[in-house]
């Protein structure tokens, strides 16, 4: 016999089998680095598509945004020169407005001041009872207005120092109308609001005015102002038939009535408001004196 104990068949050594594991534990990790860094590729590739795709997108809005303020800057010289174009129109329509106030003038015994007044009462009225600068200013401008109409009053009539005969007074009373006339069929919102205080300047809140006897707040309150401030400075002012009457009596007469004049007529809620601001027409009429 042969010395030493013989190897047992199909046994491999402690130290290969470890070394076997290490190799196979190494090929693994090795396998999972591997499709890590192809997973991690793929989001890099995938990133980066997003990335130049959210980048087109900002170009793009970028650019939509430069086209937005050209836009915009061409809107804004549009509108000036269209604010400009506006501006310069309404300044015609109100020179054309107190030419036709002078015009007026001329047919009837109301002087300049009469029409200065009743300008500055009518804008303060209207002040009084909430109206912003800009409407009230608009109605300062086209209260001169009111009498246009009677340019196509006879002068026999308009000038006769007794009573008028019921035709001549049935002619007075159509000047309403005339001036509404003439001032028809514009586009204009200040001959649009000169038009109503032409046509409603004489009706009466309780119905009994003229010319076609509206009642309450079927008259405009352009139409109820006027009509307040210019019986007001009638009331005033020295006429043919009547002597100038002084702001206390005037405010007794238009708050309390006499034979000709009732309450009832004003609108209450502008008769209220002239009750709290009378003092002010009262510094209208003393500052816009007759010349």
């Amino acid at each position: 016999m042969s010395g030493g104990a013989p190897k047992k068949a199909g046994i491999k050594p402690q130290g290969s089998q470890k070394n076997t594991q290490r190799t196979s534990s190494q090929q693994s990790a090795k396998g999972q680095l591997q499709a890590a860094r192809s997973q991690l590729m793929v989001y890099a590739r995938d990133l980066k598509q997003m990335l130049e795709q959210e980048e087109q997108k900002t170009q793009q809005l970028k650019k939509a945004h430069a086209q937005m303020l050209a836009y915009a800057r061409d809107l804004k010289v549009a509108l000036d020169a269209e604010q400009q174009k506006n501006s310069e129109l309404e300044q015609a329509y109100t020179d054309t407005i107190l030419r036709l106030a002078r015009a007026s003038r001329y047919k009837d015994e109301e002087t300049g001041a009469h029409i200065e007044r009743l300008s500055h009462y009518s804008q303060s009225l209207a002040l009084a009872i909430g109206w912003d600068q800009s409407r009230a200013r608009c109605l300062f401008a086209v209260a001169p207005m009111h009498d246009v109409g009677k340019i196509g009053v006879p002068d026999a009539v308009l000038g006769k120092q007794g009573p008028l005969t019921e035709e001549e007074w049935e002619s007075i009373k159509q000047h309403p109308l005339l001036g509404a006339s003439l001032l028809d069929g514009s586009t204009s919102p200040l001959l649009e609001m000169a038009k109503e205080v032409a046509l409603t300047h004489h009706e009466r809140w309780d119905g009994s005015g003229y010319p076609k006897g509206l009642k309450g707040t079927q008259i405009p309150i352009t139409g109820r102002i006027v009509m307040l401030c210019d019986l007001y400075d009638a009331l005033r002012s020295r006429r043919p038939y009547k002597p100038p009457f002084s702001h206390a009596k005037t405010c007794d007469i238009i708050l309390n009535g006499n034979d000709r004049t009732k309450p009832t007529h004003f609108d209450p809620h502008l008769l209220e408001a002239f009750r709290e601001m009378h003092q002010d027409f009262n510094g209208i009429y003393s500052t816009v004196a007759e010349s």
